[in-house]
């Protein structure tokens, strides 16, 4: 591997460390040249802003969650086995990359037209109308009770993503230290999906 790319890699992963702790707000390029070892000036040479890093960082991040959810819905498994392994996958894939949502959030506010664009035309983007046939079908038959599938959708992934987006909440008003944080979120994995198919019970 030559020096170069070895130096760009150790910047992405340093930047991935420093944008999860602090957030694009709270992250300096200072901060992510003295996690890679680099100086600043080598740093601003790979990457001219912290807004350009974080966006490189933050499209690889979304890439690999939203081909974690194509992948979950994609596969042939029963629609309440289905449901349960979106609910892992996606929770599993905020873990990996907790600062997506709040940039996603972000950028919904300044720029949605472009987002949403961005989103639609990644190839890793989820099949979400062959998900909402799905749950439509299901409800017709009798295998679930019949309701909308695009709120099923919503209350689906809005109780994956919150606690991440309201992590700074969800642990002042509890009380709870980072340590709790993640179990709490692992334990998500599971009620979450317990919850959606109690719900959703003929």
């Amino acid at each position: 591997m030559s020096q170069e790319r070895n130096t760009e890699e150790q910047i992405i992963a340093a930047a991935k460390k420093i944008f999860s702790a602090k957030g694009l707000a709270g992250a300096r390029m200072q901060d992510i040249a003295d996690e890679a070892g680099i100086n600043k000036a080598m740093l601003h040479y790979y990457y001219r802003s912290k807004e350009k890093l974080f966006e490189m960082v933050f499209n690889e991040a979304l890439d690999r969650l939203l081909q974690r959810l194509s992948n979950a819905i994609n596969t042939n498994l029963p629609l309440t086995e289905k449901i349960r392994e979106i609910v892992r996958s996606y929770i599993e894939g905020l873990m990996e990359n907790p600062h997506v949502p709040l940039f996603v959030l972000n950028e919904l506010q300044q720029q949605p037209e472009l987002l949403i664009k961005q989103f639609r035309s990644k190839p890793s983007f989820p099949n979400i109308q062959q998900f909402l046939m799905e749950i439509a079908v299901a409800g017709e038959k009798g295998l679930i009770k019949k309701v909308s599938p695009i709120q099923l959708m919503l209350n689906i992934l809005s109780m994956c993503v919150f606690p991440f987006v309201a992590k700074p909440l969800v642990k002042g008003v509890t009380g709870i230290d980072e340590v709790q944080f993640k179990l709490l979120v692992e334990e998500r994995k599971q009620f979450v999906a317990d919850f959606i198919l109690t719900a959703i019970q003929p």
